[in-house]
């Protein structure tokens, strides 16, 4: 049982750095609500492991160097896996299989109408909602589908908006190799919100830490 909690809290660390970037063992222990001697065991565990690195940073005064954590690119590569659909392996066989067989263009059509139907799905269980119940609703069916997803309000002139952020990639494997899928997903976005502009703002793809969407009232 202690190896099962310890291997969970192992699991709440790394999916905390993968939402906030960095942090340090004193913010994990109050945002997780455990000792900072517990928290520096698994992260010195994490660190051994190759999950997770740090950098110091000097601090005024007597005080000992902080340390600041952040997920290695193992430690995302393992939390994406931990959440990828496990048959991202055989449906990337798959599409290579059918873009041999039947060309990318035509892939690229099969993928499209696949997101069209999917955001048809989501648009059904959306509903006409407020801006922000439909976008919570949103969320909550990313997280459905293994996405790290959570959104918040955002200020702008003259509306309400939202920034919909996912601190990873359910389909990675697919999107690493047909990276057309993302523009899809930003179409299947607006398609579910018609109201809406939906901008993207972060691309996993490009090298950062999260897909990001800003949605607003057209």
């Amino acid at each position: 049982m202690a190896t099962s909690q310890q291997a969970s809290t192992k699991q709440d660390i790394l999916k905390y750095l993968a939402k906030q970037s960095q942090t340090t063992a004193l913010e994990l222990a109050e945002a997780l609500e455990i000792s900072p001697q517990a928290v520096r065991r698994h992260l010195k565990d994490l660190e051994a492991d190759d999950l997770v690195v740090y950098a110091s940073t000097s601090q005024t005064g007597m005080g000992r160097p902080q340390h600041i954590y952040r997920l290695s690119q193992k430690g995302r590569d393992r939390l994406r896996r931990d959440v990828a659909d496990s048959y991202g392996e055989f449906a990337v066989s798959l599409l290579d299989t059918l873009a041999e067989t039947v060309g990318h263009e035509q892939v690229s059509s099969i993928l499209r109408k696949q997101w069209e139907r999917k955001a048809l799905e989501y648009r059904q269980k959306v509903g006409n909602g407020s801006l922000q119940e439909r976008v919570e609703t949103l969320v909550e069916l990313r997280k459905a589908e293994g996405f790290m997803a959570e959104c918040h309000p955002v200020e702008l002139e003259g509306g309400e908006g939202f920034i919909l952020t996912e601190h990873n990639c359910a389909i990675s494997n697919v999107a690493e190799s047909f990276p057309s899928v993302c523009g899809h997903e930003l179409e299947m976005f607006a398609a579910i919100l018609p109201d809406c502009t939906v901008e993207r703002t972060h691309w996993i793809i490009n090298g950062e830490h999260r897909c990001g969407y800003l949605v607003k009232l057209q």
